[in-house]
């Protein structure tokens, strides 16, 4: 369990390109868009960044990826991955460089460029092993958690695709209200129901997208922040969960739950403070690759009880103008996942809806704010979990 570093940082800036499909232009060239827009919202000139951290899975290798088009000077670049955490990774790591003392002004960086790959998801190396890993497509990982949803808590299959195709109309919904969207477009339930099936009960509506995009957080400690910005968003947790993929060999492994989460959870609630994440938090930005992934995220971070998320999402718990919203800016279903930039478009989104700059899809009177990754299989993943808040707790600094 991490011993946190809450209130010691914040960040002074975000930037965010709109994803989508950048055939004009390169994953550098999203990198400086996304870096420069960070630079002016914290008010900083490039040379007075101490340090940066890149995430990207497949799209560029070394820290002179980063350093060359943002034209460092010699500054270092720390490149990391983590699948699908990759870009919330590199934020991990920047702010704990900034707690340590050891900088003052730090950015990380998440980008992916994948629409150029000719692929229409992810691309993958797996390292050898023994041949007895199974050899799935994450639509069909992920489709896995349905039936064994909807058996468990006694759903038939068309109450169940309503639940599903209820997430996937909720966030194309928000997104409809963000120009950073790549898709802006609210679908009917109907058609999301009926949409051409991928992967049992999954149908194509039922799925994440791909996309091209960048986005950027400057971080400074948490004393200095308002000498830059009146209006800094403060790190309250940080925390990751890699699990042992154990799971899948016994039977009791139900995929109604994925372990990660939970330990993520536990870690970041304990981290900030929180024992009651549905009345505490004001908004959550989570990762809805697929529907169902979404329905199991809402009980394992405690939004719902075991067996009531389908309730609540019927009831609308989790719309813009619900008890607690998730993916008020669209989520994975609105914007893609380009890989290395996702964590840190969720952590923008939280960031303007703490400043109350989200526009149309602005919450009212938000101060606390979840961001989760996960990446890898239901049967073993790692998952990242931030909060951070617009206000210090009594005694910080």
């Amino acid at each position: 369990m991490s011993k946190g570093i809450k209130d010691q940082v914040a960040v002074i800036g975000m930037g965010c390109t709109q994803f989508g499909e950048h055939w004009d232009k390169s994953a550098a060239d999203l990198m400086v868009d996304a870096a420069y827009e960070a630079y002016n919202d914290a008010g900083i000139q490039p040379d007075q960044v101490d340090a940066y951290w890149l995430g990207t899975m497949q799209s560029g290798l070394a820290g002179f990826f980063l350093s060359g088009p943002l034209k460092s000077q010699y500054k270092p670049v720390t490149r990391v991955e983590n699948m699908c955490a990759t870009g919330s990774e590199a934020f991990r790591n920047a702010c704990y460089a900034v707690a340590s003392g050891a900088y003052d002004v730090v950015m990380a960086v998440g980008v992916e460029k994948l629409k150029d790959s000719g692929y229409s998801g992810l691309t993958l190396t797996e390292p050898a092993d023994d041949g007895t890993r199974p050899d799935i497509t994450a639509p069909a990982a992920f489709s896995l958690l349905a039936p064994a949803y909807f058996n468990r808590y006694g759903l038939e299959q068309e109450k169940g695709k309503e639940v599903l195709g209820r997430i996937a109309w909720k966030n194309h919904k928000n997104g409809a209200l963000n120009p950073k969207a790549q898709y802006r477009a609210e679908i009917p339930l109907e058609k999301i129901c009926a949409s051409p099936m991928v992967a049992s009960p999954l149908g194509v509506l039922d799925c994440s997208g791909v996309a091209d995009g960048a986005a950027a957080a400057i971080i400074v400690r948490a004393e200095d922040a308002k000498k830059y910005v009146k209006n800094p968003t403060y790190v309250k947790a940080l925390a990751v969960s890699s699990g042992p993929g154990t799971g899948i060999l016994y039977p009791e492994f139900d995929f109604t739950s994925i372990p990660e989460n939970c330990a993520a959870a536990k870690d970041a609630y304990s981290q900030a403070g929180i024992t009651d994440p549905r009345k505490e938090l004001s908004m959550a930005e989570v990762h809805d690759c697929f529907t169902p992934t979404e329905l199991v995220i809402y009980e394992d971070l405690g939004f719902s009880a075991r067996g009531k998320g389908w309730q609540d999402v019927l009831n609308g718990v989790f719309d813009l103008e619900g008890e607690l919203p998730v993916n008020p800016d669209g989520g994975l279903k609105s914007f893609g996942h380009p890989i290395g930039a996702s964590g840190l478009r969720m952590l923008y989104e939280a960031h303007l809806q703490l400043q109350g700059r989200a526009g149309q899809r602005q919450l009212p009177d938000a101060k606390l704010a979840l961001t989760h990754n996960l990446g890898g299989f239901p049967w073993q993943c790692v998952c990242f979990i931030s909060i951070v808040g617009n206000e210090l707790s009594p005694g910080g600094c």
